[in-house]
């Protein structure tokens, strides 16, 4: 199959990046970040999520986040939202696309939300109905899509089987999404080709973490089963939280120069984006988790 000539990219950092820090980070940069990457030309970026503070203390400014950044016609800002409260947060926010969350893992599902795969995607359903009379986009995410960290490897089947289930929630966009990093290219091929079987691959995004380095090798393998969305997180924020001291989520910057390399067009500066990278990776204190990145900046200082 050829590679598609565009590709959409949908960044993450602002909330899958940012949501493990341990040091709250201020409303300010948060709201420099998201404007920054709509400078950049990103298409779609999760700007925040609207869960209980309590579990998730660094997303507790979501309202003013949303309040304060400077949207720009045309682009999608999602937020994470896993229950009704959550909802009603988002739409109160204006939010253009709200993100629901489902695992593979029947072990994950249990040890997570205490309870399964198919009662997870039951209590989506008020949610994805809401979502879908207020006239805002509904995407799904399948996590622990290519190997779970108590289960070990997860069925095919069951990936495919909760994408079908997300089809019936009236999803726009489903991800298919290794959490823990653990998918190699062929793997990645299989599940796609599963997928896509039951979904248009239009509405099939790949998010892929980096804790083995397989990230850049699965993206390759998702373009060529027709795959043409990616999820990708600046300076490879946000860690991967069931690998100590792993890399979490795949660098736009590494992503942005392969695809660039592979004379795919995706609308988005990546000089701007290395930028970004080390901006927020100076404000963090650690020098960022981008190769591409980094090597640029050497360049630059050179």
């Amino acid at each position: 199959m050829p590679l598609p000539s565009r590709v959409k990219i949908v960044e993450v950092s602002p909330r899958d990046g940012l949501q493990n820090e341990k040091e709250l980070i201020s409303t300010d940069i948060k709201v420099e970040l998201v404007d920054r990457l709509t400078a950049a030309g990103f298409p779609n970026i999760e700007a925040t999520s609207f869960v209980s503070p309590k579990w998730v203390p660094q997303m507790a400014d979501a309202t003013d986040v949303m309040a304060r950044i400077q949207r720009k016609p045309g682009v999608i800002y999602s937020v994470l939202t896993p229950n009704m409260k959550g909802l009603e947060g988002a739409l109160a926010a204006k939010a253009d696309e709200v993100v629901i969350f489902g695992a593979a893992s029947e072990a994950f599902s249990q040890k997570n939300i205490n309870c399964s795969i198919a009662e997870s995607i039951t209590r989506f359903e008020p949610v994805a109905e809401a979502a879908r009379a207020a006239g805002v986009r509904l995407r799904g995410s399948i996590s622990c899509a290519l190997g779970c960290p108590y289960q070990g490897e997860v069925p095919i089947e069951a990936v495919v089987d909760v994408a079908r289930r997300y089809v019936a929630l009236g999803c726009d966009e489903i991800d298919v999404a290794d959490t823990i990093g653990v998918g190699t290219p062929q793997r990645v091929r299989d599940v796609m080709t599963a997928v896509t079987q039951v979904v248009d691959p239009g509405r099939v995004s790949g998010h892929f973490h980096d804790t083995y380095g397989q990230a850049l090798a699965n993206i390759l393998a998702a373009l060529e089963t027709g795959i043409s969305i990616f999820h990708t997180s600046v300076a490879g924020l946000g860690g991967c939280p069931y690998a100590k001291g792993a890399t979490g989520n795949v660098a736009t910057e590494d992503v942005l120069y392969m695809l660039r390399g592979l004379g795919i067009n995706t609308g988005i500066d990546f000089d701007a984006v290395v930028d970004i990278g080390q901006w927020m990776s100076a404000h963090l204190n650690r020098k960022g988790g981008s190769r591409a990145g980094n090597a640029v900046a050497a360049k630059r200082a050179a």
